[in-house]
């Protein structure tokens, strides 16, 4: 590994200069008073700070740690229809679903999704037949108007082509259909991107210690800024709590007797390495409502998910034994041994559903948002999809509108005159980007080798070329930070002045994926740490 030298703060493109100090930021939080502050850097908190901003209010967003640093980049990594829904019935819901996958992946965030091929498995005893999930994926297929071609039934023998590990044993026939695939944390923080290019003032590594009240109003929150324990304030005109599994401590800040409004399903995820390429997904069921998946993802296998309920504090959620083992057994269903080796474990992580309070089994609860108004006025907002962002959002927004006495409407744009489909940040064809960044490379030096190009590319889009500058500024950060990894030291020095990383993890795991191939060494944390620290 490269040893770095001190590497202060860079600007890049003279467009994109770097961000403002956390002093200045927690200044300007101090200073005004928000039309809305968001509490929650989740996906929820994200996209409704995004589109309040582009509605023309002043916004604040804080965090208690990263931006998705909880469940929000502890997902599947799927943009999907939910073709499971379709045993319910939720036909209207899987075609939205469709149209929220397609706007994504196709003129929203291209550089940042990549269109995945699912095969089911369909074997003797299984808990479906081929003419059901033939239908199914026809139908599912039908519900995004044909748009990924037509969902149908092939041999064994030709999927095993695609997926060399497919378990062929009873296997009677395989069910194909299509959906889409992201790095969730790489989404979000372009996200947050787009709302600061918006006007919004992000804040992350900032705790709510308290909430502020006006004649029993909530009207703005303290908090104390985790990496140095500053104490400081925001008020506002509305406060949303986008908190996901915390929501309830934060009603509670409210209203000491709010009822509980969510309740909990963890679901945990393995990540190992490949032992032969995969070109498709795995979508296996295992009952007659869950799916377990094995993705191929960032050169590396994902497998999961489980579904239980989850009493425990949300902060302390990990990946038990117990659930490792039922990973690895459902996998097993459809996948060789040899693939499934605990060896070839590289990481593991597990996340929390939030979804609506009542009975039932947690896998067969309606993945519907949740929005709530509590005593002192603040609103609350919980659940719902990844891919179903956008739509949150603007749900937000309309539900903003709306309040008694209308206290934004005047102030805001409404929803349906604003762009339907405003691309994120970066927004390129990455096989172009890619391509330009092979041919450019960066100089002098050795040209950028081609896994480094295409992870630049499908990570940032043209937001790469900023990262590609940085490196022909500074050699030293054109060497990659781990020699089995694509990312390069110009990534992390992009995360620190740009990003809003503020320690190893954020970088490891979130900005880059060192931590989930098992990369993140203690000579790369060093390394990192101390490119960290090498602020103006």
């Amino acid at each position: 590994m490269t040893t770095l030298q001190s590497v202060p703060a860079l600007g890049t493109h003279p467009a994109s200069g770097s961000l403002p100090s956390r002093a200045e930021t927690r200044d300007q939080l101090s200073r005004a008073t928000y039309d809305l502050l968001v509490i929650g850097g989740g996906i929820l908190g994200i996209s409704t700070a995004w589109h309040a901003a582009q509605s023309g209010l002043r916004v604040a967003l804080v965090d208690a740690g990263d931006f998705a640093g909880a469940t929000s980049s502890a997902s599947s990594k799927l943009l999907h229809g939910g073709l499971r829904y379709l045993q319910t019935g939720a036909v209207k819901l899987v075609a939205e679903n469709h149209f929220e996958r397609r706007a994504v992946s196709r003129e929203v965030a291209p550089h940042l999704a990549n269109p995945l091929t699912f095969y089911l498995p369909v074997y003797k005893g299984g808990p479906h037949g081929a003419a059901k999930l033939g239908a199914g994926v026809f139908a599912y297929s039908a519900l995004s108007a044909f748009g990924d071609g037509v969902g149908h039934v092939i041999s064994p023998a030709k999927a095993q082509r695609d997926v060399p590990e497919l378990r062929t044993d009873d296997l009677k026939a395989v069910a194909v259909y299509r959906d889409d695939q992201m790095n969730d944390a790489r989404m979000a923080l372009m996200t947050v991107r787009a709302a600061v290019e918006a006007g919004a003032v992000v804040l992350n590594h900032a705790a709510v210690t308290g909430l502020r009240f006006t004649r029993g109003r909530v009207t703005g929150a303290e908090l104390k800024d985790s990496t140095d324990g500053t104490e400081f304030g925001v008020d506002a005109r509305l406060v949303l709590n986008a908190t996901g599994p915390w929501v309830d401590h934060l009603r509670k800040m409210e209203d000491p007797n709010a009822a509980p409004s969510i309740r909990l399903s963890k679901g945990a995820h393995l990540v190992l390495k490949r032992t032969r390429p995969w070109r498709a997904a795995l979508a296996t069921p295992i009952d007659k409502y869950r799916i377990t998946f094995a993705l191929p993802w960032e050169d590396m296998l994902l497998l999961g998910t489980t579904d239980e309920e989850y009493e425990g504090d949300p902060a302390d959620v990990s990946v038990t034994e117990d659930d490792t083992a039922q990973i690895l057994d459902e996998a097993a269903f459809s996948i060789r041994d040899q693939q499934l080796s605990r060896d070839l474990i590289t990481y593991s992580f597990a996340g929390l559903r939030v979804l609506p309070g009542g009975p039932g089994d947690t896998s067969k609860a309606k993945r519907e948002t949740v929005v709530t108004e509590g005593r002192g006025g603040m609103l609350s907002v919980a659940g719902g999809k990844w891919t179903t962002f956008r739509h949150i959002g603007r749900t937000v927004m309309n539900k903003l509108a709306a309040l008694p006495g209308h206290p934004l409407a005047e102030d805001m744009e409404p929803m349906n005159r604003l762009p339907r489909k405003l691309p994120l940040p970066g927004i390129a064809n990455p096989n172009a980007v890619a391509h330009r960044l092979l041919v450019d490379g960066p100089a002098p030096g050795p040209r950028m080798a081609p896994d480094t190009a295409r992870h630049l590319a499908t990570h940032y889009g043209s937001l790469a070329f900023d990262i590609a500058r940085l490196a022909n500024e500074n050699p030293e950060l054109a060497e990659r930070v781990h020699p089995d990894a694509p990312e390069i030291w110009a990534q992390v020095a992009y995360a620190r002045d740009h990003e809003w990383a503020e320690t190893a993890d954020d970088v490891l795991r979130r900005r880059t994926t060192l931590t989930i191939r098992g990369l993140a060494t203690d000579d790369v944390r060093e390394g990192v740490e101390k490119l960290l620290a090498d602020r103006d």
